[in-house]
């Protein structure tokens, strides 16, 4: 995440320096490269996220199941 801020705070400087056209063009690009960079890092995260979350139901609808299979009725 200090990475990601680092080279946003970088490219946001860079096009604030510069009126040329071709820096600005790259600074532009520099920072959606930056934004898609830290997009795919947090939806990669919400996707473990999800998976942990799921795991867990899993295991704990299992043991409810045992538990219940174990209870006399």
């Amino acid at each position: 995440m200090k990475k990601v801020l680092f080279l946003a705070v970088a490219a946001m400087s860079l096009s604030l320096a510069s009126c040329d056209s071709k820096t600005e063009d790259k600074a532009e690009a520099t920072g959606n490269a930056v934004k898609a960079e830290g997009e795919a890092k947090a939806d990669s995260l919400e996707n473990k996220a999800d998976a942990v979350r799921d795991s867990a139901d899993k295991k704990g609808e299992a043991i409810g199941d045992a538990a219940d299979a174990k209870d006399p009725k």
